[in-house]
Formats: C-alpha cells, structure tokens, sequence
C-alpha cells in the first residue's frame, strides 16, 4: 500500500476591511485558489492540484487558512496564491490577498507554528499597548496560549500504609 504525502500551507488572508472576513466560508476559498490555478496553469495545473486539495481549517476571524494539497503538486499552488485578489461570497467581492505563513509537512507542524506565530503577535501588541487594563487582558492571552504538557497518570499500583504495593 502506498502512502500520498501532501503538503499544508498555512495562509492568512489580508485584506483592508476586516468586517470581509466574517462572510468568507470554506467552499469560497476552495473555488477561488482553484480557479486561480486553472488561471494559471490551464486544465493541467487544475486537474493535479484538484486531485487531493482540500481547505483542512479556515478562522474567519483572525483570517487563518490551512489548506492541503498533494506533494507532488504543491509547487503549483504555492505559485499561484499572490495571484488571489479577491474572494466572492453572496454576490459580494471582498478584495484581499493570501500571505503564506508556513509550507508544512503535518498538519501538527503548522499548528505548532501557529501557535508561536500568534504568541509573537501579541507580544508585538502588548509592547505597543498603552492601557493597563489592556495590558492585563494581553498578558492573559499569553499565558494561554501556551502548549501545556500532559498530566502524568496514576499508576496502578496503590501503595498501602506500611509501605507495601498492591497491584490490581
């Protein structure tokens, strides 16, 4: 059995109102990088990039998008994602533009990346924060947003009073 080996971008969408990206959905995303690599590419890029390509996760409101691709092929996507002006959903054209962050292997590599990304993001907005009530709401978010490791686990041996284990 062969395994495919794909390849994740991890995008954010840019654009001048923010209120644009609240209407975005993952199917708009999915046509509009299509169409613009069969724009591209003609039928040949549209057909390789269409095998196994698939919008994995998209935050309508921080403009994150991962999408996957196969390894072979993700040249041609990657090539053709500065071309993205707009996106059109419901009749309406929000003009925007999609910055890759991080071409990944897993998905878990991207994530891991994001997760510093956003980290460094706030520690760009605490150091220009002038409120103190601000401040403290920033440096929450920075604590929570870090990796916590896992809890160890009780064992199953109970040790009794005088010292002795039990084992079940």
């Amino acid at each position: 059995m062969v395994r495919f080996k794909n390849r994740y971008f991890l995008c954010e969408i840019i654009s001048e109102d923010p209120r644009c990206r609240q209407f975005i959905e993952e199917r708009t995303v999915h046509n509009t990088v299509k169409n613009v690599v069969a724009k591209m590419y003609g039928d040949f890029g549209l057909a390789c990039c269409s095998i196994a390509f698939t919008v994995k996760y998209l935050n309508a409101y921080t403009g994150i998008v991962l999408l996957c691709c196969r390894k072979d092929f993700y040249r041609l996507l990657w090539s053709s994602l500065p071309f993205i002006t707009h996106l059109e959903n419901r009749n309406q054209s929000c003009p925007c533009s999609f910055n890759t962050l991080r071409v990944g292997a897993t998905i878990r590599s991207c994530q891991k990346f994001l997760i510093q990304y956003n980290r460094d993001q706030l520690l760009l907005l605490l150091r220009s924060c002038t409120n103190e009530a601000d401040r403290e709401a920033i440096q929450k978010s920075l604590q929570s947003c870090a990796l916590v490791g896992e809890q160890p686990t009780e064992s199953k041996d109970e040790e009794d009073s005088d010292g002795s284990t039990e084992t079940a």
